[in-house]
This record gives structure tokens, sequence and C-alpha cells, in this order.
């Protein structure tokens, strides 16, 4: 009699041909060394720069070249959110398999590292990335213990109509040592509910930092300080306007638990050394 152990499973693999239609899992996937499992990117991949010459270009992000997916014959499509979901049913309907993340959180990014290296068979080397962002963040977690105030942070993700940072981003500002002005808006998921309807309220509110990223386009900080009252900002006043390129922060991956975290820390850090030469002068 056969026996049906030796049968079912000898065959079985990790998947070997990943098309990724968002850059935090194809720069995710380089970080784990399992880069040759990839055979398509998004467009908008800049995380790792190989990818661009490396990778065959197949989506956008809300939007996707199907029968070019379908010919490159993957065995994984990876996304992310409700935002993919029209793409995901499609390729569903067409027989692909299809995962879709939905991480919004500094946990979830970790999550995602985890889950994503456990798919291809490199659950150890997923391990000690995240272990590795673990003790980055715990670095600079006690690094600001040392600040004896958080300022305040207005977070601008785009500029018209005027929408706020996202969960992941405000709980790095929290990491990095400041509080975000509009914290109530940083759980909602999608950009149109982080609407600042009255430009006033930033006014009102009135950061100490004004940080922009918008989200594919060069952050404008003479526009920004030129909106009506704004002038009266103390960030504005003060000139502590700047900038974290989108591909650095608004992306829910690796690339927001380094460089968007460093960049943030730096600017907090240089605010708080400005305060203190001005209460010396």
């Amino acid at each position: 009699m056969t026996n049906p152990t030796l049968k079912y499973g000898s065959s079985a693999r990790y998947p070997e041909r990943i098309v990724c239609l968002t850059e935090e899992t194809t720069e995710t996937l380089y970080l784990l060394g399992e880069q040759d499992r990839i055979v398509g990117i998004s467009g908008f991949t800049v995380r790792p720069p190989q990818a661009r010459r490396e990778k065959p270009k197949v989506s956008a992000f809300l939007s996707a070249k199907t029968d070019k997916i379908m010919d490159l014959k993957p065995d994984l499509v990876i996304g992310f959110s409700d935002l993919q979901a029209d793409i995901a049913a499609e390729l569903v309907r067409r027989g692909l398999s299809v995962m879709l993340f939905n991480h919004r959180s500094v946990d979830e990014i970790l999550g995602m590292i985890l889950t994503l290296s456990a798919m291809v068979g490199a659950a150890e080397k997923g391990q000690a990335l995240v272990a590795e962002y673990q003790q980055g963040l715990k670095e600079i977690t006690t690094a600001v213990t040392r600040f004896d105030r958080r300022p305040r942070v207005y977070f601008e993700e785009w500029d018209d109509p005027l929408i706020s940072g996202i969960r992941w981003v405000s709980e790095l500002l929290h990491i990095a040592g400041a509080d975000d002005c509009f914290p109530e808006l940083s759980g909602m998921s999608h950009g149109k509910d982080r609407i600042i309807a009255d430009q006033n309220e930033v006014v009102t509110r009135n950061p100490d930092i004004i940080i922009g990223s918008w989200c594919g386009k060069k952050f404008r900080p003479e526009k920004v300080a030129a909106r009506p009252h704004w002038d009266q900002i103390d960030a504005v006043r003060n000139q502590q306007l700047f900038e974290i390129k989108s591909v650095n922060i608004l992306q829910p991956g690796p690339a927001a638990l380094t460089d968007g975290l460093r960049q943030m820390h730096e600017i907090i850090e240089k605010w708080h050394q400005n305060v203190s030469e001005s209460a010396r002068a």
C-alpha cells in the first residue's frame, strides 16, 4: 500500500515567481536576498534602484497590465489594501493566487515583513530584519528622552486639498520625539478622510515644525508659508519647514522605518538646537 505522506507535498515549494504591485514588498524581498523570485513590479518602484533596471513594470497603483502579468506566469501576486482590491479580484478571476496586505501602523509593517519572509521560506532572515528595525526604533525612542519638550508637527501629505499624515507617519513622529498636530485623523485609512477642510485649523494648532511629503511631487515651503494667515504659525515664523520625500516615508515598509524615521529625528534634533541657541541669545 502506498504511503500517502510520500505522495502529497513531495513537490511543494515556496513561490518562485512573484509580482509585487507596490514598492514596499519589492524592497523587503531585496533586503531578504530573495529578489530572484520577483518577476514584475510597480512602475512607481524607486527602492531599491536596481529593481527598476532589473524587473518588468506591470502596474501603477490603481491599475495594472493584467495581460502582461498573466504572461509572466506568477505563482503569487502581492498587493496592498482595499485600493488594489479590484486589481486583485480580476487576477483571481483569471486563476492567479493573490495576497493583499493591509498594514498601516509600525507594528503592522513589522508584521508584514515577518509574514512575507515566511511565505518565501526566509523566516529567519525576516526575524533578523525585524529585530534590526526594532533595535533602531528603540535607540531613537531612548535618544529623545533627553529632550525637555516635544515639538508639535504638522505633517502634510498633500497640498490641495490639505491632507495630514497617515497612522504609521503619526507613530513615527511620536517615536522621533514629536507630537502630531492631527492625531485624530491619522487613523483614517484613506486620504479623503484626512482632509483638513479649513486651513485656519492648522493656524489654530500652531505647529512648531511643518514637514511636507507631497506624494510624488516636490514640496514647496514658500507656497506653504504664503497661505493666508500662516505667517502666524511658529513653524513659518521660525522657518521650520522641511521635506521628506514620499519614497522615504509614504510607503508602509522598510524605508519609513529607516530613512523616513531618521530624517524625522534629524529635523526634530535641529529644532531643539535652534530653540537652545535662541534661548541663549
